[in-house]
């Protein structure tokens, strides 16, 4: 079951500021120091392995979001769509993507 995602404007907001005040040699420190569960979002929007490519845009630009979690309706998680997938599959269906990484059942 999906209990949160971690976006790039998650951590924007959430560890940017502080981190900034830090001098560099402790910056690191403190991103080592913060867990995915402080900055996650909890209220994670998913979409439904038989969606249509529609209703995932609808969602994503409804909820000025990035990414869409896929999951089945028990909330097994089976993948994540993305701006980017949307935008290749509506400009560049001919393209293969060359590196990925799969949510494995293992």
């Amino acid at each position: 079951r999906v209990v949160g995602i971690v976006t790039h404007r998650d951590l924007l907001a959430a560890s940017l500021s502080k981190a900034l005040s830090f001098d560099p040699a402790h910056r690191r420190t403190f991103l080592h120091s913060v867990d995915v569960g402080e900055v996650m979002t909890r209220d994670v929007v998913t979409v439904a392995p038989d969606a249509t490519l529609d209703e995932a845009a609808a969602l994503l630009i409804g909820r000025r979001i990035g990414c869409l979690p896929v999951a089945k309706p028990d909330g097994t998680l089976v993948g994540l769509v993305t701006e980017t997938d949307l935008l290749r599959a509506a400009f560049l269906p001919d393209v293969d993507v060359i590196d990925a990484e799969t949510v494995g059942s293992g």
